[in-house]
């Protein structure tokens, strides 16, 4: 049996930052908190645990004084700064730099369009880490649209500055681009339309759609490891799938199983942007093991 790690998996470079990021500090044996799951991979949280990273939330955040917390990949929204220099906490600011851009562009479209009485609207899912630091640059106001049936959401006699997640697929984006641009027109009639979209999506994320389908198209039976909150995780899943529907969706090697491996000749192994190269390399031997 022949088993082949797709090359372009593994985590992107603002995740690599982050982490690299948190191992310089925690070799210095000093507490360190993080704002969240550094990554959506529990199998790398708990790696990253056992190096003394301690996670928190924003409740948390409040009660703290006087120590470091890392934030994210993702971003936060300002209050998250403002709570800090409260606190006398010292922020480790990991964040994507992708994404701090991407805020600095929702936040000056924020400042016109309250200026006009108009809406910033964001491709994104509700709750998401990066989605929540989006909001939070429009003083939470941005409409948060994940599908089609969110843009009952919309006014659309008002001017829009539509933006993206920057994980979301190109696909979904350019096709709630065309709604909104549609709706607009049908409401205004003769008059000129305020709409205004910014295609915010990481390329590095993107590009994996592509690859993704010439890898899997390759093997008999394809093994996707990503963990269950991985936004990103869930849509390149997706994408394999379509191509081959011998994908399975794994977050560790308790999830193998060994009927999946019967009379089969090739096997491919990707991930998420979230998922660690060590963890697909560590479900490579254990996949090996079927190998009768």
């Amino acid at each position: 049996m022949q088993v082949s790690i797709d090359p372009h998996s593994g985590f992107c470079f603002g995740v690599v930052y982050a982490i690299e990021v948190a191992e310089r500090e925690l070799r210095n044996k000093s507490t360190l908190y993080c704002l969240g799951d550094i990554v959506h991979n529990n199998m790398e949280v708990n790696r990253l645990k056992q190096l003394g990273l301690v996670i928190i939330n924003n409740e948390d955040l409040e009660t703290l004084h006087n120590c470091k917390v890392l934030i994210r990949a993702h971003g936060e929204p300002p209050e998250t700064y403002k709570t800090a220099l409260l606190n006398n906490i010292e922020l480790i600011d990991a964040s994507c730099p992708i994404v701090l851009h991407l805020q600095n562009m929702i936040h000056q479209g924020y400042l016109e369009m309250k200026e006009k009485n108009g809406q910033i609207v964001i491709y994104g899912k509700e709750g998401h880490a990066e989605v929540n630091g989006l909001k939070g640059q429009t003083n939470g106001t941005a409409i948060i649209i994940g599908n089609e049936q969110d843009l009952s959401k919309i006014n659309f006699s008002r001017p829009i500055r539509f933006y993206s997640q920057t994980t979301k697929s190109m696909e979904g984006f350019y096709k709630i681009t065309n709604l909104i641009r549609a709706r607009m027109a049908a409401v205004a009639g003769d008059r000129p339309v305020d709409f205004d979209w910014n295609d915010s999506i990481c390329r590095q994320v993107s590009n994996r759609s592509g690859q993704l389908r010439a890898f899997a198209s390759r093997f008999d039976i394809v093994i996707f490891v990503s963990g269950k909150k991985s936004s990103n995780g869930m849509i390149l899943y997706q994408i394999c799938k379509e191509v081959n529907q011998n994908t399975h969706l794994i977050s560790s090697q308790d999830d193998l199983r060994a009927e999946w491996f019967s009379d089969v000749e090739s096997v491919g192994i990707c991930g998420a942007t979230s998922t660690p190269m060590w963890l697909m390399e560590e479900m490579e031997r254990e996949i090996l093991k079927f190998d009768h």
